[in-house]
């Protein structure tokens, strides 16, 4: 177990630490540059688009696809998930404060790369055996590159990466957190996780869809109440707190006292690959849903989806602010100095453990019940959202009603099972396939390039604003 474990760790590293840096960043800068900046020249037409469709009981989806908001919130599910609580925590105390700026960077450039994404999914998507609307990178990858050996490999890591490996840090991070805080059996949470989930996705589409575009609304504003009520509390050290975060990107040992070994490469190098894995831009997860969104043009999709980017960034950062305003704050009424930050909101932990330190500070007890509950509502969409990237493949791969069937019933117990064990090593493991799984899709994207970009400016450019 223990070399099992090291091999892990190794790809992670090469993975996460370089690789995947460079090549998701090299084409978010490609993108931003060859579409003359889209994320800023028609934010607002997605902006505005969005909360168009907004509506908690759209129209019913079915084997023709959903409405474009209820798309727009399965991706969001995903999207917007444990990663976004503990995430800038894990980067903040890796990367220091500074990390949150280049999250911020990556979240820039993630949302022309989801634009791309969202194009190619529209553009490529498809109508499998069962007449039911399907699309993602397996299908751009195989009718755009030609390349079916490629598209199954995506689509049997997609499935391992989120179906399956991920989906159950999910559930092992809802069962963790209810029984820290309510003393709850894991396997008890477990077995609730997994009915739960199972009377979603045997509904099918409808039911997905109908959930999401329900839950991610709530999920949101529940946890920007909270977050901003914290920024409220602390409202004196909040611009000490962005002052901090700025100054730390490019000069950390200013920032925090010198007192640290941080540099800016791993400020750079924990905030982007903290802000890339939050996101999901580039990663090949949400271009499922978005394919098949009821649109009338791919781009009125690609705008949608580009808010979603958006959206997870307004979240990330209001958690590092909670989390650097607070630690600000108690270290100026224990008169300690700046160069504490780090041991001293660390000291309980990593991640999540983090970002509960920094609540239960301002809300004491309340404050770890408001993660717990926050954790909760992430984890379960992003379970679903998971699910249903999972099951495009599926189809992908196998088409009939039975293998669906199957796979269902292999992931409620694998929800189940990793609710009662240990599994740091099943962590590490997500980690591994879903930067495995960026590989071919980033291969998609340059190689499909000039597609998106004919397109965007024969149909985006050429139409007013």
């Amino acid at each position: 177990m223990n070399e099992l474990e090291f091999i892990i760790n190794s790809i992670n590293k090469v993975l996460w630490d370089y690789l995947l840096i460079v090549l998701l960043c090299g084409i978010g800068i490609y993108y931003t540059i060859r579409l003359r900046f889209i994320q800023i020249s028609r934010f607002k037409i997605g902006i505005i688009s969005l909360f168009k469709g907004v509506s908690l009981s759209g129209e019913k989806a079915g084997k023709s696809g959903m409405s474009s908001f209820q798309a727009v919130a399965t991706a969001i599910a995903g999207q917007v998930g444990t990663g976004n609580l503990a995430g800038p925590a894990t980067a903040i105390m890796a990367g220091g404060p500074g990390a949150i700026f280049w999250m911020w960077v990556s979240s820039f450039l993630g949302m022309s790369t989801i634009y791309a994404e969202a194009i190619l999914a529209q553009k490529f998507k498809s109508i499998d055996r069962n007449g039911q609307a399907v699309g993602g990178p397996a299908y751009y990858i195989e009718h755009g590159l030609k390349m079916k050996w490629l598209a199954i490999i995506f689509a049997v890591l997609n499935i391992l990466a989120l179906g399956l490996v991920g989906n159950m840090v999910q559930s092992n991070s809802i069962a963790n957190a209810f029984h820290l805080s309510f003393g709850i059996s894991t396997w008890i949470v477990g077995l609730c996780i997994a009915i739960l989930v199972g009377l979603v996705v045997v509904g099918g589409l409808h039911y997905i869809a109908a959930l999401n575009e329900k839950l991610v609304p709530l999920k949101a504003t529940v946890y920007v109440i909270g977050a901003v009520l914290i920024l409220l509390l602390n409202y004196d050290y909040v611009f000490p707190a962005l002052r901090m975060i700025v100054v730390a990107a490019f000069n950390p040992q200013a920032a925090l006292g010198g007192a640290i070994g941080i540099s800016i490469q791993q400020a750079a190098r924990f905030g982007i690959a903290r802000g890339l894995f939050s996101n999901e831009a580039g990663m090949g997860s949400t271009p499922h849903a978005h394919a098949v969104a009821k649109v009338k043009n791919p781009e009125d999709q690609a705008f949608i989806a580009m808010t979603g980017v958006f959206t997870v960034c307004v979240i990330v950062t209001l958690t590092g602010l909670a989390i650097v305003s607070t630690g600000l704050k108690m270290l100026d009424l224990q008169g300690l100095p700046v160069s504490e930050f780090l041991p001293f909101m660390g000291k309980h932990g990593t991640g999540i453990a983090v970002t509960q330190y920094a609540y239960t500070l301002i809300f004491g007890y309340w404050g770890g019940v408001f993660i717990t509950i926050s954790l909760m509502f992430f984890a379960f969409s992003t379970i679903i959202g998971w699910y249903y990237y999972a099951e495009t493949n599926i189809r992908y791969l196998f088409g009939s009603p039975l293998s669906l069937r199957i796979f269902q019933a292999f992931m409620l117990c694998a929800l189940f099972g990793s609710s009662v064990f240990k599994v740091d090593l099943i962590w590490n493991m997500a980690d591994t396939f879903n930067g495995l799984m960026v590989l071919p899709n980033v291969v998609a994207l340059a190689m499909l390039s000039p597609i998106v970009i004919k397109y965007t400016e024969s149909h985006v450019y050429l139409r007013q604003p």
